[in-house]
């Protein structure tokens, strides 16, 4: 209850700061970088190396290819029936396909189970999200706002993400036996820095106002991101036999609220922004009691 507390905090005490203390120019992306370039790479490298990559892993990676498309089927469908916009449609499938698996995902999944949840909700964002953001959700803008995908951007994108490159330091660390236990000290503070610098930024970026217009896309959005998606995961997980935390996690990853960086990259290809940031905020504070309550059913 107290780690919930905390995230809870955090989250209010960024969108109190927004709305009252006029903080200075520039806070945001300065939080944003120490959170992507310091706080994420330490806590890969210090987490990816104790992991040992059994078989089941494959579920928490599979669930966030099935959310994101899943989302491409669905939105990409009924889209043109309902007479949404390409902008509209693309809009959705980015927020609505990617969840926030890192930014709220490891804080929420670390006070619900610890270390342990923590590592697999690492292993979901950095081989499952983070991947498809960078590839296939580039792609879906690029699509939807009627430009032509560079695949040299795509893969320059993603061998040059700080986490990434730490992913891959850390599974060759963890070969040969991981860290001495002084870098450990050094990269335990650096990574825990992550989740109340990353929740205090969300609250710092929270809009809600949704227009009358908007309201049915946002529910159908967030019923497939909240609801749908994470139900679909736990049939193919429970088909497949994965049991356990892995199950979990994986499911718990696939309902957590659309992702930041997938509303950024909504507004930089013109793909209907403000529904993009309604359904990014309205999904932020339902995860804070959905997720609990999705953990609590999931036993």
């Amino acid at each position: 209850m107290s780690a919930l507390l905390l995230l809870f905090a955090c989250l209010v005490l960024g969108a109190l700061v927004a709305r009252l203390a006029r903080p200075p120019a520039g806070i945001v992306p300065g939080i944003n970088w120490w959170v992507i370039n310091v706080a994420l790479p330490a806590l890969v490298l210090e987490l990816i190396p104790k992991v040992s990559f059994d078989p089941p892993l494959w579920f928490p990676v599979a669930a966030m290819w099935i959310t994101f498309f899943g989302a491409w089927l669905i939105f990409g469908l009924l889209g043109p029936r309902l007479g949404w916009s390409r902008g509209r449609i693309g809009a959705l499938i980015l927020v609505c396909g990617l969840g926030n698996t890192s930014f709220m995902g490891y804080p929420l999944i670390q006070a619900l189970h610890g270390k342990d949840g923590l590592t697999l909700a690492v292993v979901a964002d950095q081989l499952g999200c983070f991947p498809l953001l960078a590839s296939a959700g580039v792609v879906v803008a690029s699509i939807y706002a009627g430009r032509t995908p560079q695949p040299a951007m795509i893969l320059r994108r993603i061998l040059t993400f700080p986490a990434f490159v730490s992913l891959v330091i850390g599974i060759v660390v963890g070969r040969l036996g991981g860290w001495p236990s002084a870098i450990d000290g050094v990269l335990i503070p650096l990574g825990a820095t992550l989740t109340p610098l990353a929740l205090f930024s969300v609250g710092l970026q929270f809009r809600f106002r949704p227009g009358e217009r908007e309201m049915a896309a946002v529910t159908a959005g967030l019923g497939w991101k909240m609801l749908l998606a994470p139900l679909v995961c736990l049939a193919v997980g429970k088909l497949a036999g994965v049991h356990g935390l892995v199950l979990t996690v994986g499911v718990l990853q696939a309902a957590m609220a659309p992702m930041i960086s997938a509303a950024m990259l909504a507004d930089e290809y013109d793909l209907d922004p403000a529904l993009a940031n309604t359904v990014l905020s309205s999904g932020i504070v339902l995860s804070l009691a959905s997720i609990p309550l999705g953990n609590w059913l999931l036993g």
